[in-house]
């Protein structure tokens, strides 16, 4: 079988809202240094390699809301898909405290390499699917760890990333925070604004409204978490559609 840097959920749905899932995946495909970064099974297993629970959660929401969803088929590590390409994090060489030997020497050949076969594909994959529509809606699903090395525990259950467009966002974070039992997060554990990422390439430079939703990995470790978060997530997000009035 051939290998696909992107996998497409629900493609043929007709939905206002496209899910995407940048850091779906921890793949090595075996033309990045024979399918080895260089680092143990337990760091690949990490959040250094990809979003723990975030593609389960991805296609469950899909799934509920009857929309397409577009997740990334390779490692954060090989190629980050979530930063602009002439992002210097593009390629990390050191992730919360492990060193990654196979991006250590990466030149900008190598760094050209791995964006032709596999950031290029997935954002243009993610292009096309956001283009099918006038009114497309993206929410992008990420996940975070409790605590980074050396910093202070995160308490959110869920935060809620924007920049300068938040249309959707705001009245988001709104309906999270009337739920009694969570700890909501407003651009929180990190600000969204990121100039050239995924979503301000897709969204904000296209005027669609959007907001990246990360929720706390611990929380999303078991197909069960994910499904029961997908489900609560899923009317929550189209009461903010309908206040929102986008």
């Amino acid at each position: 079988m051939t290998y696909q840097p992107f996998d497409i959920h629900g493609g043929d749905r007709d939905s206002r809202f496209l899910i995407t899932c940048d850091h779906a995946a921890n793949t090595v495909p075996d033309f990045i240094n024979g399918g080895d970064l260089g680092i143990s099974a337990a760091d690949m297993s990490r959040h250094i390699a990809y979003d723990v629970g975030a593609a389960g959660v991805t296609r469950a929401l899909a799934d509920v809301l009857g929309c397409a969803a577009v997740l990334s088929n390779f490692s954060r590590l090989v190629i980050d898909p979530n930063r602009g390409a002439d992002d210097p994090t593009l390629l990390m060489k050191l992730s919360d405290g492990a060193i990654i030997p196979a991006n250590r020497h990466a030149d900008a050949d190598e760094v050209e390499r791995r964006r032709s076969a596999l950031y290029d594909p997935y954002h243009g994959a993610l292009a096309d699917l956001a283009a099918r529509r006038e009114d497309t809606i993206i929410i992008a699903m990420h996940s975070f760890t409790p605590q980074m090395q050396g910093r202070a525990p995160r308490p959110w259950h869920i935060g809620v990333l924007w920049a300068e467009d938040g249309r959707y966002a705001q009245p988001l974070i709104q309906r999270l925070e009337e739920e009694d039992d969570l700890c909501v997060g407003d651009n929180e554990p990190y600000t969204g604004y990121l100039p050239g990422d995924a979503i301000d390439t897709h969204a904000t430079t296209h005027g669609r409204p959007n907001a990246l939703v990360e929720i706390r990995n611990d929380l999303i470790e078991t197909e069960q978490q994910q499904t029961g978060w997908a489900n609560r997530l899923a009317p929550i997000l189209l009461d903010a559609l309908h206040r929102s009035g986008v």
